[in-house]
């Protein structure tokens, strides 16, 4: 099995790169995360994961480890396949597609092209006990952990009653007041809504 692949980058799209590795090219299918990830740079080192079938044998890569392991994670749920997991992390970064079920977060699973209600639901289900969830920084963490200072919960209550999930409010108005203790109310509003 390919663990990772490293060397130049001979050819590069939004969709797929090609490694030369010792004068053999490897072409492997990566995500939009990936792409910009490695974009203008002449080497890159990406994470593999084969997928073997009876008429291909295809390569998916990734930039880190962290985003392979969620792919993997995708795949394992029923009726989503590997195609189905690159355009979901096309999408969302790893961390926030671990977010989002964590949350338990169906409207943002849906956003993506291709997810029904019912996939996102079952995606939830299966994934939400075994997905390490990890914050921005990677820390590890439970979901709906987030302890918002006393400052903040106002703020988030305006954020989830213009349309934002509560999760995704928590975290951006904690890490604000964490930045900028002195902001006031609206300032916190003003800062997130440029975040969000």
């Amino acid at each position: 099995m390919i663990d990772y692949i490293k060397g130049e980058i001979a050819e590069l799209t939004p969709a797929t790169v090609t490694i030369d590795c010792n004068g053999v090219g490897y072409i492997a299918n990566i995500s939009l995360q990936t792409f910009s990830a490695i974009n203008n740079k002449k080497t890159a080192k990406i994470y593999i994961y084969e997928s073997v079938r009876q008429d291909a044998f295809v390569l998916f890569g990734f930039v880190d480890k962290h985003e392979r392991e969620v792919f993997l994670h995708l795949i394992s749920v029923s009726g989503v396949g590997p195609s189905t997991a690159r355009v979901m992390l096309s999408s969302l970064s790893s961390k926030e597609l671990e977010a989002a079920i964590a949350a338990e977060d169906v409207n943002l699973l849906k956003s993506v092209k291709g997810i029904g209600t019912k996939t996102a639901q079952r995606i939830i289900v299966d994934l939400k006990d075994k997905i390490k969830f990890t914050d921005i920084e990677g820390a590890t963490q439970k979901p709906g952990e987030i302890v918002v200072p006393a400052l903040g919960k106002e703020a988030v209550s305006a954020l989830v009653m213009l349309g934002f999930t509560q999760y995704n409010s928590q975290k951006v108005v904690t890490k604000i007041i964490k930045e900028s203790p002195t902001f006031t109310v609206e300032a916190i509003i003003k800062e997130s809504l440029k975040r969000l």
